[in-house]
């Protein structure tokens, strides 16, 4: 786990919690700099980004229960601004409206962003910036890969911190169009008659 991930994520609970069940203390000796850490991403994480076409957003309500959604588009949906900030189209969907209530009294989110079949999982913490489409930037929108329509904010996640997760229990999974691709690329055998 990166230190910037860590930093945020062992809190003294999860300290205590990790010593009592004989785990790593993997905070130890995060509070010596008392720095903040400079967070970028980089081409790694440029490439896989790019390759999602979901992930899961989670946000905390005001009465403190996590929520989390799906978010899905196509490849490449999610979009890398730049090195610390992250933008996706906010479609109407169900008008529940539960993220964004959330994300309006507290702006910090976690994404998962999962690769089943080659069973990568990268994980994001950040602060969200909800834009309304009639307010958007025009470079901004520029940037932006807008769907024709139901289009009613654009999400900017600033990043906090991020790591690459254990894969030993990711089981993986195929879309469609990954099944098709890897099934056409199997060798085929005729059948002759006799």
């Amino acid at each position: 786990m990166s230190r910037h991930f860590a930093s945020i994520a062992y809190t003294p609970s999860v300290r205590a919690s990790q010593r009592l069940h004989g785990g790593r203390d993997l905070g130890e000796g995060l509070d010596e700099t008392g720095e903040t850490p400079v967070v970028e991403l980089g081409p790694r994480e440029y490439e896989f980004i790019a390759a999602r076409d979901s992930f899961y957003l989670s946000t905390v309500s005001e009465s403190g229960w996590p929520h989390v959604q799906h978010r899905g588009g196509q490849a490449g949906f999610l979009q890398v601004l730049d090195p610390t900030t992250l933008a996706f189209v906010d479609l109407s969907g169900n008008r529940q409206y539960v993220s964004v209530g959330n994300l309006s009294g507290n702006d910090r989110a976690a994404l998962i962003l999962m690769d089943y079949p080659n069973r990568r999982r990268l994980k994001i913490l950040g602060h969200v910036e909800m834009v309304e489409l009639a307010t958007v930037n025009p470079k901004l929108l520029a940037k932006m890969k807008i769907p024709e329509s139901d289009v009613e904010r654009i999400m900017l996640i600033r990043i906090a911190a991020f790591d690459w997760n254990c894969s030993r229990h990711i089981t993986p999974r195929f879309t469609e169009s990954e099944w098709q691709t890897r099934s056409s690329s199997l060798p085929t055998t005729s059948i002759t008659k006799e």
